[in-house]
């Protein structure tokens, strides 16, 4: 099938679904078509070309600025994913260009965030991947809530124009082929073997307090995947245990949210030592992707949605959250799996073991 045939099915499918999902805040039709032209001219010219035609969304409408290795590789941008818009403190949440981006399961919860429309996209079936950034778990989190595929980079790899040096790239997909093929064009690397890898459950990582459906669920994942062979749990090994993030993450950020106490960094410290220890004995980490399922769109309460995520911000390490189940209020949750610094690949081939044996998570949302 051509590239323009393949764009202008993903336009058509945004102009029919987005006025009720919200999960694009531009559409550039014209830009979109225009470049799948260019990529048929390419492969009819014999131009090495891997993900030709591949529709995308990208993060925000200055998301054109890190999507150049997927434009090289034959993508095609077809608009600017909703973001959290101004005038409120929490991130779990997107505004599209009509109105608040919902959640495709459920219209009454948010997509989570900040990659909001990223994933409402991807789950909704509107392009197959979508750029995000991740500074807190902003790739994971609206993954785990919509039921698809987010990875964060390790920090640092690429380039980021976080000056806190929290953020990475990342990205939204519903398949873990499709969330390889997305590492291959920016790492040049294909995902690794599945395995057998060594893992260890931490339920909370000595703080967070998930409540008893996420984290059921998560383990409920763990267990599939130990049965597909690529995870070996080692059942002697103590859960990790980390400091609270919180402070120390709050305090980088500078969001005036916590005072830069003194101690901050050596919570960072003594968390960067723990985890380099575990990594030395274990190859994985699992752990529920939220503390929480996904909720209304007034706001997350009290409530830390990156409770499990952040403390890989701000370590560096990255991670990838994987769908692990519905809850009973009909929306998606995630494991969370994360691996020593630079092994992607890994956390891919988990990812993709994982799908053989549990399924892709089926969209139910209809416009």
């Amino acid at each position: 099938m051509r590239a323009v045939d393949v764009v202008a099915a993903a336009l058509e499918r945004i102009r029919r679904e987005d006025r009720a999902l919200g999960a694009f805040a531009e559409v550039w039709e014209a830009a979109a078509v225009r470049r799948a032209a260019e990529v048929d001219v390419g492969v009819a010219a014999g131009e090495r070309l891997p993900l030709a035609g591949v529709p995308i969304g990208v993060k925000g409408r200055h998301g054109l600025r890190t999507a150049g290795p997927l434009v090289a590789a034959g993508c095609v941008p077809v608009g600017a994913t909703a973001v959290p818009g101004s005038g409120t403190a929490w991130q779990t949440w997107g505004l599209g260009a009509h109105g608040r981006t919902v959640n495709p399961w459920r219209a009454d919860r948010t997509p989570g965030g900040s990659s909001a429309g990223s994933a409402a996209a991807v789950a909704a079936g509107l392009v197959p991947l979508a750029t995000g950034s991740d500074g807190a778990g902003s790739a994971r989190v609206p993954a785990a809530w919509c039921g698809v595929l987010g990875l964060k980079v390790t920090n640092g790899r690429f380039p980021s124009p976080d000056r806190t040096g929290l953020a990475a790239p990342g990205v939204l997909a519903r398949y873990a082929a499709d969330a390889g093929a997305y590492w291959a064009a920016l790492s040049g690397e294909a995902p690794g073997p599945a395995g057998p890898l060594t893992a260890v459950f931490s339920p909370d990582l000595g703080f967070a307090g998930p409540d008893p459906e996420p984290l059921a669920l998560a383990w409920a994942a763990v267990a599939r995947l130990a049965e597909t062979g690529a995870v070996r749990l080692l059942r002697s090994e103590a859960p990790l245990r980390l400091e609270d993030p919180a402070p120390a993450w709050l305090a980088l950020r500078g969001s005036g949210a916590v005072p830069a106490a003194r101690g901050t960094q050596g919570v960072r410290v003594a968390n960067d030592r723990r985890l380099a220890a575990f990594f030395d004995r274990a190859d994985l980490l699992l752990t529920p992707t939220t503390p929480n399922a996904a909720h209304g769109h007034d706001g997350p309460g009290d409530r830390y949605s990156t409770a499990l995520t952040w403390a890989f911000n701000l370590s560096g390490h990255p991670a990838i959250s994987i769908p692990a189940g519905v809850g009973a209020d009909g929306c998606p949750v995630g494991l969370q799996v994360v691996a020593a610094h630079g092994r992607e690949a890994a956390l891919l081939a988990v990812a993709a073991a994982g799908e053989a044996r549990a399924g892709i998570l089926g969209v139910t949302w209809n416009p």
